[in-house]
């Protein structure tokens, strides 16, 4: 049997949420394994940055400011890939946020409303465009990185957690609705990474101790131990697989 094929080369890649943590590092192994990048973030000083250190490199990157909450940036960053590059190959959701910390019953309206803006209705929306485009030229592959919390939602971050389990049941309905089109739709499920974002769990004592208590490998995880999954679901490696959710948590949803 042939060996399972993990290149990228010729691909082009849109990952948002791309100016640090677990996007960052998707994008750097994606470049590595010879795809073009579109990094996509709200602020374009970090995005070019991030670009430039991977053409330093040797790779192909694209930075384009883009507020995944915003259906106006969103529609504006497609019209560019289309017209600039001519197609989309991968999509990899990754853009988050999540504004409030605390009992659910005691969320705001406002940052309620933020969160399913970006972690819902962002990731549906740029699943449209690409998919659209995907389904024209005959396949492609979309990665939407969800949460543990979207499995087994965690103290205090209850609403963060609803919207993990939407993008989870989002990933499985667009796998469904695109297969026959040879859209692949995959999700990956990461527990505590060290990044900015997950900042306030490692930073607060019972919090962390709490996860590593339940985590059977005893540890965080670091951003580039996503890398590896990410590849696998956009390469042809995954070329029968869709509707999957990879669970990168060290066993805490075990």
């Amino acid at each position: 049997m042939p060996l399972a094929d993990f290149s990228l080369k010729g691909k082009i890649a849109v990952v948002t949420g791309a100016s640090r943590g677990i996007g960052e590092a998707i994008a750097r192994g994606f470049a590595e394994q010879g795809a073009t990048l579109v990094l996509c973030s709200r602020r374009q000083e970090g995005l070019d940055a991030v670009a430039e250190s991977i053409r330093e490199a040797g790779g192909k990157a694209f930075a384009i400011a883009c507020h995944t909450g915003r259906s106006a940036d969103i529609s504006g960053l497609f019209a560019r890939v289309r017209e600039e590059l001519g197609r989309v190959d991968i999509l990899v959701n990754n853009a988050a946020t999540n504004p409030y910390f605390g009992p659910a019953v005691e969320i705001a309206e406002g940052a309620f409303d933020k969160t399913f803006e970006v972690n819902v209705k962002g990731y549906f929306l740029m699943t449209q465009h690409a998919a659209r485009m995907m389904v024209a030229q005959g396949g492609g592959s979309i990665i939407n990185i969800a949460s543990i919390a979207g499995i087994s939602p965690p103290p205090m971050q209850g609403v963060y957690g609803i919207t993990k389990a939407a993008v989870i049941a989002m990933t499985r309905m667009f796998a469904k609705e695109l297969g026959g089109a040879n859209v692949r739709c995959n999700a990956i499920a990461p527990g505590l990474v060290e990044t900015k974002f997950s900042s306030v769990l490692l930073e607060t004592p019972e919090m962390y101790e709490f996860f590593k208590r339940q985590t059977p490998m005893g540890r965080h995880a670091q951003a580039s131990e996503m890398v590896g999954a990410a590849i696998y679901l956009a390469s042809d490696a995954s070329s029968y697989t869709t509707g999957a959710v990879i669970a990168c948590d060290g066993g805490f949803t075990t």
